[in-house]
């Protein structure tokens, strides 16, 4: 992985990792979650449609969250790969 592509990752995961302790951000995802599963719930039986864009919008809400900490996780990932690579140079050159 080039030191770009790890740069990239750790200031994308850091991005991520912010939003994902915003508090806003996070009220906005509990808000919508919550109208949405009532709103499925007083959905009339045969409206199977109205359901089912509802239901798919709760696990879109959840996949935005997955990914969200997926890109944190990178993040970290990469951070943990630049250290490694700085104490192996420091390593190198005590030699």
């Amino acid at each position: 992985m080039t030191e770009d592509k790890l740069q990239r990752d750790i200031v994308r995961g850091a991005r991520a990792k912010a939003l994902m302790d915003d508090e806003l951000l996070q009220e906005a995802f509990t808000r919508l979650e919550a109208d949405y599963i009532g709103a499925w719930r007083a959905t009339p039986a045969r409206d199977t449609d109205a359901r089912e864009r509802l239901w798919q919008a709760v696990n879109v809400l959840g996949k935005v969250r997955d990914h969200l900490g997926q890109v944190a996780a990178a993040g970290n990932l990469a951070q943990r790969q630049v250290d490694d690579l700085v104490k192996l140079e420091a390593a190198r050159k005590q030699r």
